[in-house]
């Protein structure tokens, strides 16, 4: 049947009315959610939710970021992104950008006529910057002919109600926030550090340039990966080009800037490296720790469960993330929510501090060590350890690593996997000059990390508790173990001035004398301790409290323990901070309680501070990622001392520096400022300590071998003085002398005129938590 002229006519109007019907009910129900996946209002109106929190110095520089697995985006506004970026990107992805509402017809039409009908792959894309964010936030892999087919349309509808929500300012922010760079750099923030060392503010023309080009592909147009490819310049050069036809850029301007070469500053986002990175993972632990749970820890893990719960119920740090929870209830997470974290740090003087410990270490004690162990079997183990305990040492050192494990997993037995550790092989090794190629057994490499020296190091405010530097050790990408706040070791004589402070507060003087002889103190249960002291002067001769404590002297120390209890000294001992397990017995005054370095600089605040110990406080605030305040942190006090037993231990401290064993700040150091501390060695060398301060400062070092067992045989390079003292001396140094930190040598500690050192006021019993009355009667370990 043959149609009339106005039948078809009416047919065809019917067809492009059910096309458009059609497309309409499609566009409907993509709107509806009832094809493809439309993400709900909430998440529109927060389309990216998981941002890389960041950590800031007391200076004002980003010292750090935690970021989830694959990702390090950092939040930024728009105020904060260079117009160069934003004119590259304009230009280059969607020139009319400031004049669509999310679709962009012409870029449409244009795209399925010449690329679509004419196949000229060059005719550009039709997608606006919304919609590649809408296809970048919301689109999943697309598998199959329909999927495909109904991307464009999904992402059209997105795009017009992120227009309808978000103004033009906010949908580039989010797109700068959300690309992916490559190499861990998510968003533009990232991206601007890792590629040029630089904020999205201070990127130049050409820079911007580079980095909007990577959008259309950034692993083939990667400025790193091809640096030695034209690919990366000519794609730069692209966006430059396009930045003239919009009006961005003259024609002089885009072709002076076009015959650059690309240079970068790639700085690899790692978070082993870069500042602090002791102090980093310290508050990362801390902040997203749980309450403790005893069935978690196994038996010799009992101290370290005591120590956690202490910190759980004490410490609002501890445990912040899962103490506290965001308005939509869930406990906050620092990898996802975009915090920004103000530490107490000093950028500045944490490089210092890092400087001090590298230039002590490297250049002077480890290699006096390995001239002391060179060519011994035993080394790096002291001579005297037995060669059992030096193989069970070492075996265990074995189990410890990967190579065992896998050998285990491939089914080799224990004999088999040892022999395989004494076979020569090609590895990499660290060492202070950075990582040495060479050929050594597995076995001999584990000898070796062993023989290097281990160090920590810590620097605080002693009235307020801001920690200044926070050094943990001597190289976090391969020795992660804390030893400012995790590790413990023996205090050796810097525990001493916590006795005389006791015996200040029960009214003894610096100027009281005692006969300087050795001492036999009957015990409790019948036997006798009978101390043995190196200082071999005045011997039989009557010597002043303050001789024996600027000599370090044990048996004055020990006359004086003879004069209390171990019971009222250790009370005392967790007045001044010390948490972990001490047993009270009259050896306690010589050092042999274990301390952390934190726990002992917190403690050393007292003598400086008037007698109120003040706890280390690591974060100021937090606030999230809209900028508002979440959390404040102040600092923790605790009366220790009354004043007049804090102004007589500060004055013999003092005289520790200016004529006792730590007489080499002076005499070979040359530090003129007001100074006071105490240096430290346990038995046979294995710890060795300083913890001084002026009256700004307090700092505290310790250095020792991985196991108590490596050690220096002569106390030449051994003692406290010689292995830690020159850390603090260095650091101290470098900070006195850079005027923009404002510490002067003038500054006195401010003892006040009427002081006497030989007053015999001592403590009436009624202000001092050294008091039997204030102190509780059982210790947190008695249970």
């Amino acid at each position: 049947m043959k149609l009339s002229k106005s039948s078809l006519i009416g047919w065809m109007w019917a067809l492009f009315a059910l096309i458009w019907l059609v497309v309409l009910g499609t566009f409907v129900a993509i709107t509806l959610g009832w094809i493809g996946y439309m993400p709900p209002l909430e998440q529109l109106q927060n389309p990216i939710d998981k941002y890389a929190s960041q950590l800031i110095s007391s200076d004002g520089e980003v010292i750090g970021s935690y970021a989830q697995s694959g990702g390090n985006r950092v939040s930024i506004d728009y105020n904060d992104i260079s117009p160069n970026l934003i004119n590259a990107l304009v230009a280059t992805e969607d020139v009319r950008f400031r004049e669509h509402s999310g679709i962009d017809f012409r870029s449409v039409a244009r795209a399925v006529f010449k690329t679509g009908i004419l196949g000229q792959k060059s005719a550009g894309g039709g997608s606006t910057i919304t919609q590649q964010l809408a296809k970048q936030l919301y689109s999943a892999p697309t598998r199959g002919f329909i999927e495909r087919l109904m991307q464009k349309p999904i992402e059209w509808v997105i795009a017009v109600k992120l227009e309808r929500l978000y103004t033009k300012e906010e949908i580039i922010t989010f797109y700068l926030n959300q690309f992916d760079f490559l190499y861990n750099a998510v968003g533009i923030q990232s991206a601007s550090h890792t590629y040029f060392g630089k904020k999205p503010s201070e990127l130049n023309i050409q820079e911007a340039a580079m980095l909007v080009g990577m959008c259309k592909n950034p692993s083939l147009y990667n400025p790193i990966r091809y640096k030695d490819s034209d690919r990366p310049l000519g794609r730069r050069n692209v966006v430059l080009e396009q930045m003239h036809k919009a009006g961005f850029l003259t024609r002089f301007e885009a072709d002076s800037l076009s015959a650059l070469p690309v240079e970068t500053k790639y700085h690899k986002i790692d978070h082993k490296e870069g500042p602090a990175p002791y102090l980093r993972e310290h508050l990362r632990k801390i902040m997203m720790a749980k309450k403790p749970d005893p069935s978690e820890y196994r038996g010799w893990q009992r101290e370290q469960y005591v120590l956690d719960s202490i910190a759980w119920e004490q410490d609002p740090l501890y445990g912040w993330c899962n103490k506290n929870l965001k308005a939509d209830g869930t406990p906050y997470n620092i990898y996802t929510d975009g915090l920004r974290i103000y530490t107490t740090l000093s950028a500045t003087m944490q490089r210092y501090a890092e400087e001090a410990m590298r230039e002590h270490m490297a250049g002077y004690l480890q290699p006096a060590f390995d001239r002391e162990k060179r060519g011994r079997k035993d080394a790096p183990f002291a001579a005297e350890l037995p060669a059992k305990s030096r193989e069970e040492i070492l075996l265990k050192a074995m189990k410890q690593t990967d190579r065992w494990r896998e050998s285990a997993e491939q089914g080799m037995n224990q004999d088999e996997i040892l022999k395989s550790f004494r076979v020569k092989t090609k590895m990499q090794v660290w060492s202070w000059q950075g990582m040495r190629d060479t050929v050594m057994t597995p076995l001999d490499s584990i000898r070796y990390l062993k023989g290097i020296l281990r160090s920590g190091f810590m620097a605080m405010n002693p009235h307020n508790g801001h920690v200044l530097a926070y050094v943990g050790g001597i190289n976090f990408s391969n020795f992660q173990y804390d030893m400012v706040s995790r590790g413990r070791r023996q205090t050796g004589s810097i525990i001493k001035p916590y006795l005389y402070s006791l015996s200040m507060i029960e009214g003894f003087s610096p100027c009281d004398e005692v006969l300087h002889v050795q001492q036999v103190i009957p015990l409790e249960d019948g036997k006798t301790w009978i101390p043995r002291n190196t200082n071999r002067r005045r011997i039989g001769e009557m010597v002043s409290l303050q001789w024996g404590l600027q000599h370090s002297d044990n048996w004055v120390t020990a006359y004086l323990m003879s004069q209390t209890s171990p019971r009222t000294f250790l009370r005392l001992l967790r007045s001044f901070g010390l948490q972990g397990q001490i047993d009270a017995t009259m050896a306690m005054s010589l050092g042999t309680p274990d301390a952390s370095v934190a726990e002992m600089v917190s403690g050393y605040s007292t003598f400086v501070n008037r007698g109120i110990r003040v706890s280390p406080l690591m974060v100021t605030h937090i606030e999230d990622k809209m900028g508002n305040v979440v959390a404040t942190f102040s600092p923790q006090m605790t009366e220790v001392l009354p004043q007049d037993a804090s102004n007589k231990m500060l004055y013999m401290l003092q005289n520790v520096v200016n004529g006792g064993t730590a007489g080499r700040l002076r005499a070979r150091y040359n530090l003129p400022m007001p100074l006071g501390g105490k240096t430290g060695t346990t038995n046979n060398n294995s710890d060795s300590w300083f913890i001084g301060f002026s009256p700004d400062i307090v700092a505290g070092c310790w250095v020792g071998g991985e196991e108590r067992s490596i050690r220096f045989n002569s106390m030449t390079y051994g003692q406290g003085a010689s292995a830690a003292l020159p850390v603090f001396a260095l650091f101290m140094r470098k900070v006195y002398a850079d005027p923009k930190l404002g510490y002067k040598a003038s500054t006195g500690f401010g003892l006040p005129p009427t002081f006497s050192p030989c007053s015999d006021a001592g403590y009436d019993g009624e202000d001092s938590p050294a008091s039997e009355n204030e102190l509780p009667s059982n210790d947190i370990w008695d249970y």
